[in-house]
């Protein structure tokens, strides 16, 4: 790395993170792994796949990161009849100046909840893959940044679900992570029935940071320290999944990116300004398991996901830490 991480940075970004925890951990209960997590994908720059049963906290999950930093929150449903530019917005001519002009879609946003993602076509899916690669969205000729910071917190039904469409590689390779919510243990269910009952935007959220303080914070990961060896360690992970052969293909070098930089986040997240192996081992699976395939598909999506995360866990088991 030409460029170290300043001191203040770190103690900033430290802080920026234990207030947005903080403000979670009051209305989410009994998440703290994926609320971490969330974090982690929050500092990195990335976005979120959360693939799990409705119902379990995943709205709840983003509003309360939205508003927990004073930005913007949009929610999409997608269903099968939502089309692209009910996403990414229009261009309507107006009759008065002879015109077209473009009136945004909820994209254009802070934080982005798209709402059981894989309900929609994968037409209207193929919408997101430029405002989630590169935080813009060109349409009509022209092009227009949806601003910072911009995170996309997707939610998809198990797709043997009916009426669900599978989301292509290229789709699932935009998100950083995948997570699952899970069911509540009974203790912190309990105190969920306790509360009244409220819809996610009736919930009072604490502002706790300003959006300046998250982009210091996204900017601050790039310059988290990674030692050679840690570097050699990722490439042998990275093509420990292209020579297993139960998966179909390994994971990208799209994919090898989002785990360094997932690496640099968690490292930053625990207040450290360089990276260790614990650091990889923590996020490989959410970062790598939706990259992969079986050759053999189980017809079970949930067992296909447990196998290919057994694989995932072998391989880094297998191969050695560096000292």
């Amino acid at each position: 790395m030409s460029e170290f991480l300043p001191t203040n940075a770190l103690s900033e970004s430290r802080k920026t993170l234990d207030r947005l925890r903080e403000v979670m951990r009051s209305r989410i209960k009994g998440k703290e792994d994926v609320i971490d997590q969330a974090l982690i994908c929050l500092a990195a720059g990335g976005h979120i796949l959360i693939e799990d049963l409705p119902g379990v906290g995943k709205t709840t999950l983003a509003y309360c990161l939205a508003k927990a930093m004073r930005t913007d929150f949009k929610r999409i449903q997608f269903t099968s009849d939502l089309l692209p530019t009910d996403v990414t917005g229009v261009s309507i001519y107006d009759e008065r100046d002879r015109e077209f002009h473009f009136k945004q879609g909820p994209i254009f946003s802070n934080i982005v909840l798209a709402d059981e993602i894989n309900r929609a076509t994968p037409k209207t899916q193929s919408s997101l893959l430029e405002v989630m690669d590169h935080g813009k969205v060109s349409i009509d000729g022209g092009t227009y940044e949806v601003g910072s910071p911009f995170m996309v917190i997707a939610t998809q039904n198990p797709v043997d679900y009916e009426g669900t469409f599978p989301l292509p590689e290229s789709q699932m390779d935009r998100f950083l992570m995948r997570l699952q919510m899970g069911y509540p243990d009974p203790e912190h269910e309990l105190a969920i029935l306790a509360e009244e009952s409220q819809s996610y935007d009736e919930l009072e959220i604490e502002d706790a940071v300003e959006p300046a303080a998250i982009e210091a914070m996204q900017k601050a990961v790039s310059k988290v320290y990674l030692e050679q060896s840690i570097l050699e360690y990722l490439l042998r992970l990275i093509t420990a999944t292209r020579t297993e052969s139960e998966f179909k293909a390994g994971v990208s070098v799209r994919g090898g990116i989002a785990l360094k930089t997932a690496a640099q986040a968690r490292a930053l997240c625990m207040g450290r300004d360089f990276v260790i192996p614990e650091d990889v081992m923590q996020v490989a699976v959410p970062v790598m398991g939706h990259r992969l395939n079986l050759r053999r598909p189980s017809s079970d999506a949930l067992e296909e996901r447990r196998m290919v995360e057994g694989i995932l866990t072998r391989l880094l088991n297998a191969i050695p830490q560096p000292k």
